[in-house]
């Protein structure tokens, strides 16, 4: 049966607006070619739409004839405004654009625990309007916000979660209320993140992939043949209470402690860098991605074993991890001269890949301490040793991480005399600093220090392999689960953490799920890193806008 006229036209014309959108301003001649509708039915429909205020005259463009320049046809940018949030624990991100999708102005504000849940709204709201009036912005026409935790189906509203702040719950509301005529909307922020990758990010090419997400907690989405599956309840993808092994405990209903979550969310990635001991300065960038960045910048500047090499871990076979457990990937506990940093890795004081602990030279029995034994982080001396020795104590009895004097020897080397509680002695200072005059006993004194020898030493290539090594078994437990269950062939490591991990964190992962499963998985990167968030709530509410606003109009 064909489509009435009324309808046709309407099919016609939301046709030519998808182009335009994609495309970028055409003219008549190539929407015509683009769209393979006559050249009459294309005059009607240009002119339809300009009458209708969606789309505009925005320059002229030279034909390969005689005659006039041909007219250029663009979407009326500035026909709708649009805003979108990034709601995390820790404060909101928001960007106003235009019905294109182009980022006007933006702006985020810290919310700490310590605000009230009426403040810390007060807080956001105050934001959305302020960055609107920056970008010249009258009205909102569609908000769209991602959030972490379960949105209803049927409510599309966000459910009462114990481990979220309750100023998430009540932004909604509180935005629909100050924002009267705006479409808002909310969704799971993971979800927001695959959708932005798939359509700008490193899914674009797929139908069917999961993102794992990798920030400060841990999620995951699903899009099976283009379409983004939510469940029964909201809650596919809660990979935070997968329960696996190399934790103390079992998720419970109410808190993911215990779960994926403690294995890969930022804090077990940041104590996880600091037992190899890595350490990174402080950025804007979450502490757990700038250790993991640095990591993998180390190991790709810097002579080292590649993904699956097992110079890196030497056995496939369970080894032990920072949690006392046997984690996939990692050495084997083997006797050794010395003995490994904390998990049995690597050969710091002596030891070999996956050797036991050793006893200190006091006989002491010291994680990572072997012959002259090694500290937890092997990171720099504590107060006198050399990289990866056990802490001592200066002169003034005051334990300084990292500096190679506290009240004592110079690093890597410990002058006869020193180390003991109270000794009167000059000590060299640090790098750039002449002698430190002795204190009282018992009293460390304060010592000028170059801004240089504060920023803390990369990790050696090797030192990040293991790292990195580590930390690819782990990631490996949730996505091996995600490829037995649901086979997407591609799996996309999100978040800030998977992003700043790239190929060199994504390419252990493939190796350790191709040794695994049967199933061909390809494990990416993300593109967008902590952005997708903020990116696909811009993209939904564009499309919410538009889906309004080239509606045919009712008759």
């Amino acid at each position: 049966m064909p489509a009435s006229p009324s309808t046709a036209r309407a099919i016609n014309d939301r046709l030519a607006l998808r182009l335009l959108q994609e495309e970028g301003p055409l003219t008549a001649g190539q929407l015509k070619q683009l769209t393979g509708l006559s050249r009459p039915t294309v005059a009607d429909l240009v002119e339809r739409l300009t009458a209708a205020g969606l789309i505009e005259v925005v320059g002229e463009a030279g034909e390969q004839r005689r005659g006039p320049n041909a007219r250029v046809y663009g979407i009326v940018a500035g026909r709708a405004h649009l805003a979108a949030l990034d709601v995390r624990t820790e404060g909101v991100a928001v960007v106003v654009s235009d019905l294109l999708g182009r980022v006007l102005a933006e702006a985020s504000v810290p919310i700490g625990d310590e605000a009230g849940t009426g403040p810390a709204v007060e807080q956001a709201v105050a934001l959305v309007e302020r960055v609107a009036k920056d970008a010249g912005a009258d009205r909102l026409h569609t908000v769209g916000i991602g959030a972490p935790g379960l949105i209803d189906p049927g409510s599309g509203e966000l459910r009462v979660s114990t481990g979220l702040p309750e100023w998430h719950r009540r932004l909604v509301a509180a935005l629909q209320e100050r924002l009267p005529e705006a479409r808002v909307s909310v969704e799971n922020e993971t979800n927001l993140a695959a959708l932005a990758e798939q359509r700008d990010g490193a899914a674009r090419d797929r139908d069917t992939f999961v993102l794992l997400w990798l920030g400060h907690g841990t999620g995951a989405a699903v899009v099976l043949d283009g379409t983004l599956r939510r469940g029964t309840s909201g809650g596919t993808g809660e990979i935070g209470f997968l329960p696996v092994p190399g934790t103390p405990a079992l998720p419970s209903a109410t808190d993911c402690e215990g779960g994926f979550h403690s294995l890969a969310a930022a804090a077990a990635v940041a104590d996880l860098a600091r037992s190899h001991g890595i350490s990174a300065p402080t950025t804007r960038e979450p502490a757990a991605a700038e250790l993991v960045r640095r990591a993998a910048a180390a190991v790709a500047a810097g002579p080292a074993s590649g993904p699956g090499d097992d110079t890196a871990t030497e056995a496939t076979s369970l080894g032990a991890d920072s949690h006392g457990a046997r984690m996939l990937g990692e050495g084997v506990a083997r006797p050794g001269t010395g003995g490994s940093g904390s998990g049995g890795q690597g050969a710091l004081g002596g030891g070999s890949v996956g050797s036991v602990p050793g006893g200190g030279s006091g006989g002491a029995r010291v994680p990572g301490s072997g012959a002259g034994g090694s500290g937890f982080g092997g990171q720099g001396a504590l107060g006198g040793g050399p990289v990866g020795s056990v802490p001592r104590v200066g002169s003034g009895g005051a334990r300084v991480f990292g500096d190679g004097a506290a009240g004592a020897g110079p690093v890597g080397g410990e002058p006869p005399g020193s180390g003991s509680h109270g000794d009167d002695h000059t000590a060299p200072g640090p790098r750039g600093v002449g002698p430190v005059p002795p204190g009282p006993p018992g009293v460390s004194r304060a010592v000028p220090v170059p801004p240089d020898a504060l920023a803390p030493a990369p990790p050696t290539a090797r030192q990040a392999a293991r790292f990195l090594d580590a930390l690819a078994d782990r990631i490996t437990v949730g996505v091996a689960s995600v490829v037995a269950i649901l086979d997407p062939g591609c799996v996309v490591l999100g978040g800030e953490v998977g992003q700043a991990g790239g190929e060199e964190l994504a390419s252990r992962v493939a190796a350790r799920i191709r040794r695994m499963s049967p199933l061909p998985t390809e494990v990416r990167p993300s593109a967008l890193g902590g952005a997708a968030v903020l990116r696909g709530a811009l993209l939904t509410a564009r499309d919410r806008a538009q889906d309004d606003l080239f509606a045919p109009p009712e008759r």
